[in-house]
């Protein structure tokens, strides 16, 4: 699971913003929405006829492979990079 999230925001004429944000804490704090996506995820996999286990399985693995992930938006002289470690 990732542990850090980094964000970057450079824009021109402005000093540069940067935020850490743990992720950890992040999560403890928003627990009682997470809870309602879980419970959203389920009632949506047994509409859509989709195995529960397997798609959470599926969305976990997507998480566990973020560590080490970095995204660049750049427009212009604007720039918002996240990096998560």
């Amino acid at each position: 699971m990732p542990q850090l999230v980094t964000v970057r925001v450079t824009r021109p004429g402005h000093r540069t913003i940067r935020l850490w944000v743990p992720v950890l804490l992040l999560v403890i704090l928003l627990s009682p929405i997470l809870l309602l996506a879980v419970l959203g995820g389920v009632l949506a996999c047994l509409i859509f006829h989709m195995r529960v286990r397997q798609t959470f399985a599926g969305v976990w693995r997507v998480i566990a492979a973020l560590p080490g992930s970095r995204f660049d938006i750049e427009q212009g002289r604007n720039a918002f990079l996240v990096t998560i470690r």
